[in-house]
């Protein structure tokens, strides 16, 4: 509970102070409101409180100059008896309250915690608004309602907006990079470029060029300049894919770049600055690579401040038919062939499929589905023809497949009605109840 007390006269500030702490808040005071000023902003937690006749700058203009930073930062103005029409001037100008002097100490400390609760709810309705602003943008990157993946994005939601590195582990074709370029979605440096590295597909003896850069002549071939991906990465983010496959040598200078943030370029002699931040992923366990030797344990520990791990998609099977509607939509909109509805027949064999391409695999699924000249009921049979799990051997119980199946049915009635949650109703023939409560229960809403 903090408080900005903004008096000319000493006494007073002493005894305000005193008896404020006395109620458990905590108080900066200033005899100048310009000093005080600069210490506002629109993160500011707390209120002000102020007298009006001040020399410099007076408390109806210190008023006004902390709603041009921020309205809604409660000012509470204490006023002589003349100043009354000065304090309903300042109401009207958006001031929260006035307290007249000599103070009564129980108002004042009730008007306080009042204009103090009024900022909490302030900031945590702006938060709350961030929150779904950013978690709508990454509903259309992440697409998922299951357990899993409520956690992912809770948890992407809470660290993409620090400035911390980050690791990602997960399989092949799980979208890291997906995950990857939606930190940067959401952070502080989205203005700032967004540089993807595959670390794999780097020729060994162009590793460290493509880092770090070099200069005319620095070795064999090296014609003109070249700026590095850390440099180019400045006031952005750098992702470097499967990280282990960088040459163990580059690994360690990557590692003094992170400590010192700075680099040499090949055939330089002066480092220059980098600012970055630093998102890596493998698709294999850190400790096997330390040991198997391809990963450095002191570079480990300095990328993975941050730690996620994807789930693969056997892991949230709830998904699949949300996960391979949305493909289907696009992958009819850029073959322009029509997006046919997905059989049932269908939706179980995919349902007791490992998927051990995971989402990409799924969405390579969704784009020969819709380019197969087959009917719609023989191409998953096709498609997935030896690698599906024989339905006796399936890891997915009866009961299981019976409720992602009743999911599907009522997503592709909302989507078909478009959310008019009375067509739905009649189309599946239930009761108001029974859908809201199948609704809760898979996460669907009428959108």
């Amino acid at each position: 509970m903090h408080v900005i007390l903004v008096d000319d006269e000493q006494s007073v500030r002493d005894s305000a102070r005193q008896w404020l702490e006395l109620s458990d808040f905590t108080v900066d005071d200033y005899e100048d409101a310009r000093e005080a000023l600069k210490t506002i902003t629109t993160d500011y937690a707390g209120i002000v409180l102020s007298d009006v006749k001040m020399p410099g700058l007076d408390g109806l203009a210190f008023q006004k100059e902390i709603a041009a930073i921020d309205p809604h930062i409660p000012v509470v103005l204490f006023t002589g008896h003349g100043d009354i029409a000065m304090a309903v001037e300042a109401i009207q100008g958006g001031a929260y309250d006035f307290v007249e002097k000599p103070f009564d100490p129980e108002r004042i400390v009730e008007t306080i915690k009042r204009a103090l609760e009024k900022r909490r709810l302030v900031l945590e309705n702006r938060q709350l608004k961030k929150a779904l602003e950013e978690n709508e943008g990454l509903d259309s990157r992440l697409v998922g309602t299951s357990q899993p993946m409520r956690e992912l994005k809770r948890e992407l939601t809470h660290i993409s907006p620090t400035i911390a590195n980050v690791l990602i582990l997960g399989e092949t074709g799980t979208g890291k990079e997906v995950i990857a370029r939606s930190i940067h979605e959401m952070s502080g440096r989205r203005k700032g470029p967004y540089l993807a590295l595959n670390c794999a597909a780097i020729p060994v003896n162009m590793a460290e060029s493509e880092l770090f850069g070099h200069k005319n002549g620095a070795f064999t071939g090296a014609q003109g300049s070249r700026v590095g991906k850390l440099e180019a990465a400045k006031g952005g983010t750098l992702f470097l894919d499967e990280l282990s496959s960088m040459p163990m040598d580059v690994q360690g200078k990557l590692l003094r770049a992170l400590e010192c943030r700075e680099i040499t370029p090949l055939g330089d002699n002066t480092p220059r600055p980098v600012e970055f931040r630093l998102i890596s992923a493998m698709n294999d366990e850190p400790q096997k690579a330390i040991e198997d030797g391809r990963l450095r344990e002191d570079l480990y520990f300095r990328l993975n401040t941050m730690e996620i791990t994807v789930p693969p998609l056997r892991e949230r099977k709830d998904d699949i038919p949300l996960l391979f509607s949305f493909f289907l939509e696009r992958a009819a909109d850029t073959y322009g062939r029509p997006a046919e509805s997905l059989p049932s027949e269908s939706l179980a064999l995919m349902m007791s499929h490992d998927w051990p391409g995971n989402v990409r695999e799924l969405k390579s699924l969704s784009e020969r589905f819709v380019l197969s000249g087959l009917p719609a009921e023989q191409r998953i049979p096709k498609l997935l023809s030896g690698k599906v799990i024989d339905c006796g051997e399936s890891s997915v119980s009866l009961r299981d497949q019976v409720s992602l199946f009743e999911r599907h049915l009522i997503q592709k009635s909302i989507d078909r009605h478009d959310g008019n949650i009375k067509c739905v109703m009649d189309d599946l023939q239930i009761p108001r109840r029974t859908l809201n409560e199948k609704m809760a229960k898979y996460g669907l809403s009428r959108s």
